[in-house]
């Protein structure tokens, strides 16, 4: 499993995703999750994925070599806008199901498949869509402005408290950091090093790409400061008069 979030902001974008793969107990491997499809001055379109990586591979492939689509064949560097863009990573997760979903399900083995797809396309918006293992899709709103894939129970918490709309984007990294040190905390199934994004509307460039080992000093100062703040405000919250 893997922990991937995406923050869709007033200013831009920011995402974050692991990079560990575990097929049991002995067999854990680390394996890129984001994929960047960028055209220099028109567009920068990153993806996120969780669920089986041979299906999200193939999904990703696909999407590099292109997939017919709307009659013609189509990349996400070709793609005319973000909404089609959704669409047609939702093409290339049917395709894939319905040349490799058979073969699966005879071996008991389900198609599990999740892509967050995030960017912006000249004259556009920046967009920021959750892609389900059915092709179907949802996008992220001013109300809800982030959206998290794989295992997104333990730093959702912190997500939930804290992110707005309006933020600066360099505060939404410090919280996706501790959302997804929380994560490490809790799930063995996610694990460093881990990939960094930041995106800043308008630009069409990458603000920030980076890969986050555990000798990142920063990322370090995090779990430290954050461990620290929560054992201080436990410790200032009065205890129950019950008895």
């Amino acid at each position: 499993m893997t922990y991937c979030v995406a923050l869709r902001l007033k200013d831009g974008l920011v995402m974050l995703s692991d990079t560990r793969t575990t097929a049991g107990v002995d067999h854990i491997s680390t394996f890129s999750k984001m994929h960047l499809f960028d055209v220099p001055k028109n567009r920068v379109i990153a993806i996120t994925s969780a669920g089986n990586l041979a299906i999200t591979q193939a999904v990703t492939n696909l999407l590099n070599e292109g997939i017919k689509f709307e009659g013609k064949a189509m990349t996400l560097r070709k793609v005319p806008s973000m909404f089609k863009a959704a669409q047609l990573v939702g093409a290339a997760i049917r395709q894939v199901y319905r040349t490799d979903g058979p073969q699966l399900e005879a071996q008991d083995i389900k198609f599990d498949a999740s892509i967050l797809l995030a960017g912006q396309i000249a004259g556009r918006e920046l967009r920021l869509f959750q892609i389900y293992a059915a092709g179907n899709f949802i996008e992220a709103t001013q109300d809800t402005p982030f959206l998290q894939i794989g295992e997104h129970k333990y730093g959702k918490p912190i997500l939930d408290r804290a992110v707005s709309y309006e933020m600066d984007l360099f505060d939404a990294v410090k919280l996706a950091l501790i959302s997804m040190d929380s994560t490490l905390r809790s799930n063995l199934t996610v694990g460093l090093p881990l990939e960094l994004l930041v995106y800043r509307k308008n630009s069409f460039e990458i603000a920030v790409q980076r890969r986050i080992t555990e000798s990142d000093k920063y990322f370090r100062m995090i779990g430290e400061s954050w461990s620290a703040a929560l054992r201080e405000a436990y410790r200032a919250i009065p205890r129950p008069d019950w008895d």
